[in-house]
């Protein structure tokens, strides 16, 4: 049950990374290759880092297929021409999708990123938990940003990293106490939620351009 459980959980995030790497690929203006690249390298490429900094080799996404084929099967749909168009064509619900599956990508993938370090290291600490929690949140949408051409998400949106890093700590303070896939779900909704209040809210860390002289 844990096992599907995570899967089904992974499954997701990957969708949903999927999601975005190939929407940024459409506005682009890529051609279907180039989208289902920018795709596949958001919904694997934090899992990849996670997996190296944990000394896992080759990583998991190269010994299961299923998370690639996942995220290029999401890059496929999305270029169906009337798909397309939409996407290419409604700022308002470009900008929702974006947000949405980003931030479910975002939640899900912390919190993969903690139990996959707990059970590769039983006796990590709060800080390489956390470390590569928010590693493996962050990094498919850094090479995503980095490949389009933009400047890293993580840098310049209202509370994105750090979302992440409070999902991450909450989620490894509770890992001894609560049933991992329980934490899994709590990281995931908490980095959503907070997206979302920062959103709405307008919250943002202070920026170079805010200093008065």
């Amino acid at each position: 049950m844990y096992i599907n459980l995570t899967l089904i959980i992974e499954l997701i995030g990957t969708v949903a990374f999927a999601a975005s790497g190939a929407m940024v690929g459409i506005r682009k203006k890529m051609d279907i290759l180039g989208i289902c690249v920018l795709a596949l390298c958001v919904a694997v490429g934090g899992g990849v880092i996670r997996d190296l900094l944990l000394g896992c080799t080759p990583p998991v996404t190269f010994q299961n297929p299923i998370y690639a084929l996942c995220a290029i099967g999401v890059a496929v749909i999305l270029f169906i021409p009337k798909v397309r168009r939409f996407i290419a064509h409604h700022d308002r619900s470009y900008g929702l999708g974006m947000f949405w599956m980003d931030s479910i990508g975002l939640g899900v993938f912390t919190a993969m990123g903690v139990q996959r370090c707990f059970e590769t290291v039983p006796e990590a600490g709060i800080f390489l938990a956390v470390f590569v929690g928010v590693m493996t949140g962050v990094g498919g949408g850094v090479l995503r940003d980095v490949l389009a051409g933009d400047m890293p998400y993580i840098f310049v949106k209202h509370f994105y990293a750090s979302a992440s890093i409070i999902g991450a700590i909450i989620c490894t303070l509770l890992w001894e106490l609560l049933f991992p896939g329980l934490c899994i779900i709590i990281c995931a909704g908490i980095v959503i939620i907070l997206r979302f209040f920062a959103a709405r809210y307008h919250w943002s860390l202070p920026k170079a351009e805010d200093i008065q002289n």
